[in-house]
């Protein structure tokens, strides 16, 4: 069994099943590919050939194995099959745990760890931002309620009831977010456009439903922090504002 990686380098474009493979002083028929799956731990996994144990002893002339690599379905699996392992080894060796069985759950803790301290930093920067954009908004629509104080006096003397003219800037402050949001969505997949081409290797992609969260998001914010100016134009009296006192 090839990597792809391997098989590009040996057959490029022409097909490698039923060809034949010199290792060391054997050859070996290629038999299927192996999925591309990447790097892992700094292994790329593409550049590997898997031949038989048989074989293997014979080739490296040893008796024993080194290591065993066992792979299993998910993460809530592997202390079934560290327990299967150690009873499988057990039994084999008739009574005596001679191997140590490793698995990959210190390399996930730490993994966790870090992802964790990541997200509670993206979450903060995230709400500093959110709270900073909201200030800017609020300000902005506070602005536009004392620019147009002589409009809502107007509206209100033609029979607007509040709730309209609350509405109204309500509405004001969820366009200027959903502006914002599709700002950012821009400025983020040329981020993701940049990256990708300086790492070709390393997938990036901004899943659909973190777009749609983080306009979602944007539109609360912008409406939570429009609530202010909108009750304050819906309590403007009407002659003192078309007097624009």
């Amino acid at each position: 069994m090839l990597g792809e990686s391997l098989r590009a380098e040996l057959f490029g474009n022409a097909p490698a099943i039923g060809e034949t493979v010199r290792i060391g002083d054997r050859r070996f028929r290629v038999i299927g590919i192996l999925a591309p799956k990447g790097q892992s731990l700094g292994m790329d996994m593409g550049d590997v050939a898997i031949i038989p144990v048989a074989a293997a002893q014979a080739l490296f002339d040893t008796h024993t194995m080194f290591r065993v690599l066992v792979e299993v379905r998910g993460r809530e699996s592997i202390p079934a099959a560290k327990r299967f392992i150690d009873a499988t080894i057990s039994a084999r060796h008739e009574g005596e745990n001679d191997v140590t069985v490793i698995s990959m759950d210190a390399i996930l803790s730490t993994f966790d760890r870090i992802f964790a301290a990541l997200t509670l930093t993206v979450a903060g920067i995230a709400a500093i931002s959110l709270a900073v954009a909201g200030i800017l908004i609020m300000n902005v629509m506070l602005v536009a309620v004392s620019q147009r104080t002589t409009e809502i006096g107007l509206l209100k003397a033609l029979g607007a009831p509040p709730r309209q003219i609350a509405r109204l800037f309500l509405v004001e402050s969820a366009v200027l977010s959903l502006l914002g949001a599709a700002a950012g969505v821009a400025v983020g997949y040329l981020g993701v456009f940049a990256l990708g081409r300086l790492f070709p290797s390393f997938p990036l992609a901004a899943p659909p439903w973190a777009v749609l969260a983080g306009v979602g998001v944007a539109l609360f914010s912008g409406l939570v922090f429009g609530v202010l100016p909108a009750r304050r134009a819906a309590r403007l009296d009407p002659v003192q504002a078309l007097t624009r006192h």
